[in-house]
């Protein structure tokens, strides 16, 4: 599907990867990781031509479809939501537009041409431009965009779900080489599961940059590794990955103690025999062999482990919040109805749900940064949260400070070395603590705010989306950390591995209330698991009732029987006679098999037959009369 053939790129002295070979299969999901900075969406650009590699080259096929996630939706705020996701093929969506620009023409008295026209038609059938908007609204039903919205503009839409919109368009375009760049980013678990349905049935190439470790295992058929200033390709999912790496490095080191041992071993015979005559020979046979062993250094990883540390100024009280009856709304839009829960020392809470429920709105409420409309929020005795926003410049509001300033502004009776040494545990270098907050990027300032936590000692700490712009090996830090926090820890996160690693209790907000489950959140899906099946087997219980009641009634129904008249001669029996009351004349009417006609036969058939009934009477033929009234 796609070759990559000695790619290297670099930025000025600093080299992100160098000597890649890579081929890309169709029916294949890559996944690429690294630590931020690494290289991982310079790899995405290269291979959408959106960026060219220093050396190198990328081949593909000729007219292959290439789908690539867009980031910028304001061209479209005026465009149906439907028909953005629509316009993700192109070929067909042009071919459709065409046509019905030709129709408006026409039917405006302009020329048609009608070889065009059906050139459009044929192409619209062959790429399934009819079945185009189906396809396009069941993807944004399954990226959680309400059906009643599919119409309307796309500036009705908040930033994350307009992105969503963007991704349903690379997916409707159904793409040969699908390139995704944190597609879960502003997705909710439901749309991630979503997508991982969506992606596992995909039948291209698809190259994926994400963070999220349970996504990557359950998509991906292979791992490409940015790491050691190269790009190396592992089969299987991420867990297997990391494995193999980790046996790699280890054959690799072993191999390079190997030659050590060997190089010591012939320096050592080397340094006692070199001086005798005798033994000379062999010394100058050790030195040569000594002189061909290559010792290879390997290269330093990129990777980075951060640590974060949250020690808590005290323990707060046993009841640590209380939350009762609490209301909120946007105008006509209720996002927290009558929410009620409390919160204990030691807790770590995850609250879960679906994009624009309430979650982040929950959180702020807690904290008095929004007011609710109605209800209480109470903190516990000798409480101190600690706020991760979602968005870092709510904590970092002081844009044109340094990092080292605005740290030390923490603790200011703290010596500099302790800022210093403090930034430093979150990947901070000496070349770093001078630069503004405003020049951060996303994770360095995820790093900085957690720092900051570290220094302030909250005993509680609410953490809105944590892992948002923190790698792999960053995130795991962060569970670490949290995991040996002996305080209360209530957090709000779309990442099922994160809530899988901390979770001691899950609060699941949703339209039709709240469920607070006491519980990891792999006995909360067990449980809803559980809950679901049980719900199934008391419909299909409650169907096999309704149907043995149904067959009960059905079997006390007296059974209507139907006699047999015996053959006359010619094969033909008589039916039951009836009279005619028009004129007070007796009718009859004859059948040709040896059962009597039904009475709506014998109504139909009366008049018909009614010369030849009475011949028979009057032949004196007596034949059995079948099973109904007599006439009058």
């Amino acid at each position: 599907m796609v070759t990559l053939t000695d790619i290297s790129k670099r930025y000025g002295g600093r080299v992100l990867f160098q000597q890649v070979d890579l081929q890309l299969h169709e029916g294949a999901r890559y996944g690429i990781v690294g630590a931020n900075g690494a290289g991982k969406s310079t790899l995405l650009r290269i291979l959408c031509e959106q960026e060219s590699s220093s050396t190198g080259t990328v081949q593909m096929p000729r007219r292959a479809r290439v789908g690539v996630l867009e980031q910028d939706h304001f061209q479209y705020d005026d465009t149906r939501i439907i028909d953005v996701v629509m316009m993700g093929h192109k070929e067909a969506w042009d071919a459709m537009a065409e046509k019905e620009v030709m129709l408006e023409e026409a039917e405006r008295g302009g020329d048609f041409d009608p070889d065009r026209f059906a050139d459009l038609e044929e192409t619209v059938q062959r790429l399934g431009g009819y079945e185009l908007e189906a396809r396009a609204a069941e993807i944004l039903d399954g990226l959680n965009i309400p059906s009643e919205k599919h119409t309307e503009p796309l500036r009705v839409l908040s930033g994350g779900y307009k992105l969503r919109a963007l991704l349903g368009q690379v997916l409707a375009g159904e793409p040969e080489l699908l390139l995704l760049d944190e597609p879960t980013n502003h997705l909710d678990i439901l749309s991630i599961s979503w997508l991982e349905k969506f992606l596992q049935n995909y039948k291209g190439c698809a190259v994926i940059v994400s963070h999220d470790h349970l996504f990557l295992n359950n998509v991906c058929t292979h791992i490409l590794d940015v790491d050691y200033e190269r790009i190396i390709s592992y089969k299987g999912n991420y867990n297997q990955f990391l494995t193999a790496k980790v046996e790699e490095r280890g054959r690799r080191e072993q191999e390079i103690e190997k030659r050590k041992a060997e190089i010591a071993d012939h320096k050592a015979f080397i340094d006692r025999f070199k001086a005798k005559a005798t033994k000379a020979r062999q010394a100058n046979s050790r030195a040569k062999q000594m002189a061909k062993i290559e010792l290879v250094e390997l290269p330093v990883s990129s990777r980075e482990h951060p640590l974060f540390r949250f020690p808590q100024v005290r323990p707060s009280g046993r009841e640590v919040l209380s939350v009762k009856g609490v209301w909120k709304a946007y105008g006509d839009n209720i996002v927290l109805a009558d929410v009620t829960f409390e919160v204990h020392r030691g807790e770590r809470i995850a609250i879960v749900g679906p994009n624009g429920i309430g979650k982040s709105t929950l959180l702020k409420a807690m904290l008095d940064h929004i007011q609710a409309d109605d209800g209480t929020i109470e903190w516990g005795y000798e409480t101190h949260p600690g706020y991760f926003a979602q968005d870092h410049h709510e904590v970092l509001n002081k844009p044109t400070a340094s990092l080292k300033s605005w740290l030390w502004d923490k603790v200011p009776t703290q010596s500099v070395g302790f800022v210093h040494g403090k930034l430093a545990e979150v990947l901070f270098s000496k070349d770093d603590i001078d630069k503004k907050i405003e020049n951060l990027s996303g994770g360095e300032g995820a790093r900085l705010v957690f720092a900051t936590l570290g220094v302030q000692k909250p005993n509680v700490l609410v953490l809105d989306e944590p892992t948002n712009h923190l790698d792999l090996e960053g995130i795991q830090s962060l569970s670490n950390g949290l995991k040996a926090f002996e305080g209360t820890v209530l957090f709000v996160s779309h990442d099922r591995w994160f809530v899988e690693q901390l979770a001691t209790r899950v609060i699941d907000l949703r339209k039709d209330g709240i469920t607070d489950f006491r519980g990891t959140w792999k006995e909360y899906l067990e449980a809803q698991e559980a809950d679901r099946l049980s719900k199934e087997v008391a419909l299909e219980a409650e169907r096999k009732r309704k149907r043995a009641l149904r067959d009960a009634k059905n079997a006390t129904k007296p059974v209507p029987s139907t006699k047999t008249t015996p053959a006359k001669k010619r094969g033909k029996s008589t039916s039951k006679n009836s009279t005619n009351k028009n004129n007070g004349k007796a009718t009859a009417s004859t059948s040709t098999g040896n059962t009597a006609p039904s009475r709506g036969k014998q109504k139909r058939g009366a008049r018909a037959g009614a010369e030849t009934a009475e011949a028979q009477n009057k032949k004196g033929g007596r034949g059995r009369r079948g099973k109904g009234r007599r006439g009058r």
